[in-house]
């Protein structure tokens, strides 16, 4: 198992590979799939911006384009003064693919913060869908 700090640092570099010409804020994602293996992703900017895919969903569709289904936790990384959690659609998806899920969230300054996938996104669509 990846340790918190190994994707951290994965996630922060991951950012400098961003494609964000239009906003300037630069997002790096690392997901570790319960087989240890790393994924990580980068925001990529569209100038139709509801085409803007997020870091956290690159990550995760490149893990299960590789094969990867089940996941441990994730890493997102941004250069902002608050810590920055996915967006709504980003826990969706993650949701979908994982129920239980850390989420970690770090800056280039150090500081970061651990939550449960669960704590930030309590009442996911899937859930009506199996009831």
């Amino acid at each position: 198992m990846t340790g918190r700090s190994a994707l951290m640092a994965a996630a922060l570099e991951a950012r400098l590979r961003a494609h964000a010409p239009y906003s300037h804020f630069l997002v790096g994602a690392a997901l570790e799939a319960s087989d240890g293996r790393v994924f990580t992703g980068c925001n990529v900017e569209s100038s139709s911006y509801g085409l803007t895919v997020c870091a956290e969903r690159t990550a995760l569709f490149k893990a299960v384009s590789e094969g990867a289904r089940g996941f441990v936790r994730i890493a997102v990384a941004a250069d902002a003064s608050a810590l920055t959690p996915p967006c709504g659609a980003c826990r969706q998806v993650l949701r979908d693919h994982c129920a239980e899920l850390e989420v970690i969230l770090c800056n280039p300054r150090g500081e970061s913060k651990v939550y449960q996938l669960s704590e930030l996104f309590p009442h996911p669509f899937h859930d009506q869908m199996l009831s």
